[in-house]
């Protein structure tokens, strides 16, 4: 190795090398490697006083191989060419073990963090990155695998989807507030409580007008209202027994089995949408993804079943 280094000044000479022997260009060379035609002719220039041989011949406006030059450019390349295929394997197979998850903070916070454990113990060699967005991302466009949407599958035909969790509403309130203010047992006594809204900015939700609609209720704003626009915010707005929201079964399940939350006004709307995992059609899942895509199904059913037993015991 010390022969090697005492031979050749710098990998960047071999470098530029390949490159002006490449384009028989200094100048265009230097384009490529965004560098001076100066520059390029110095390091040309250097490796050959290093080797005590002319590389190229020289006329006024053209360079071309000799035939030492000829020889050991085609040496270079393939040993460039090899370097660079290594470097790629090993940066890809690095890159694997590297889920993205693309999500809204709800999800990634109330659903996602309870079961990173879980996920850790299931899938110990698999390293999950969670990318939260007040918008569902166009994962054609990112460098993105999965992703987490709410709605109906016909409107994402550049996806594919598999149902995560089926949207159910209800309203939840904490388990302080009930206390305090007694358990509203029939919808319409909830219009006597504060409600808290979500004014959710770009992701279409279910509101408290809907809501009491599925129930027969009728339902008139009311004129002093808590709004805010982040659902982990309106679920610590509710925790604190500021009022009664709107709580999404497969979001709120921890807290309900905790019995931080309780849900109250005895009606339970099934919106017939759901939550799916998608991924884009333009591009094949890599292996680990795909154990995280069937990791995350996987515990949506196994959630539902318990939600759907906790309910039928409230």
């Amino acid at each position: 190795m010390e022969t090697f280094r005492r031979l050749l000044p710098s990998a960047s000479s071999l470098i530029i090398f390949e490159a002006a022997g490449r384009h028989q260009n200094f100048s265009r060379a230097a384009e490529e490697l965004g560098m001076t035609q100066a520059a390029v002719s110095y390091a040309v220039r250097k490796l050959e006083d290093q080797l005590g041989v002319p590389l190229f011949h020289r006329e006024h406006r053209s360079v071309e191989l000799t035939d030492a030059g000829e020889r050991f450019h085609v040496d270079v390349t393939v040993g460039l060419s090899r370097i660079q295929k290594s470097a790629e394997d090993i940066r890809m197979k690095g890159r694997e073990s590297n889920v993205t998850l693309a999500a809204s903070t709800a999800f990634g916070s109330m659903w996602m963090l309870p079961r990173l454990a879980r996920l850790r113990a299931d899938l110990p060699d698999i390293d999950l990155r969670i990318q939260t967005s007040v918008r569902d991302l166009d994962l054609d466009d990112e460098p993105i695998p999965l992703g987490v949407r709410g709605g109906d599958p016909a409107n994402w035909p550049r996806y594919h989807s598999v149902m995560l969790a089926p949207e159910i509403v209800f309203p939840v309130a904490s388990s302080s507030f009930v206390e305090k203010r007694g358990r509203p047992e029939r919808p319409e006594d909830l219009l006597q409580l504060p409600l808290i809204h979500l004014e959710e900015p770009v992701r279409a939700a279910c509101d408290w007008s809907e809501w009491f609609a599925s129930a027969g209720v009728r339902y008139s704003a009311q004129p002093r209202r808590l709004a805010i626009n982040d659902y982990v915010l309106v679920i610590q707005a509710v925790l604190a027994g500021e009022g009664v929201a709107l709580g999404w079964q497969h979001l709120v399940e921890e807290q309900l089995r905790s019995g931080a939350l309780v849900a109250v006004g005895s009606h339970v709307l099934d919106t017939n949408l759901a939550f799916h995992v998608v991924w884009p059609r333009s591009r094949e899942l890599n292996a680990q993804a795909r154990r995280v895509r069937d990791w995350l199904v996987e515990e949506g059913r196994r959630s539902h079943s318990k939600d759907e037993l906790h309910l039928g015991s409230t």
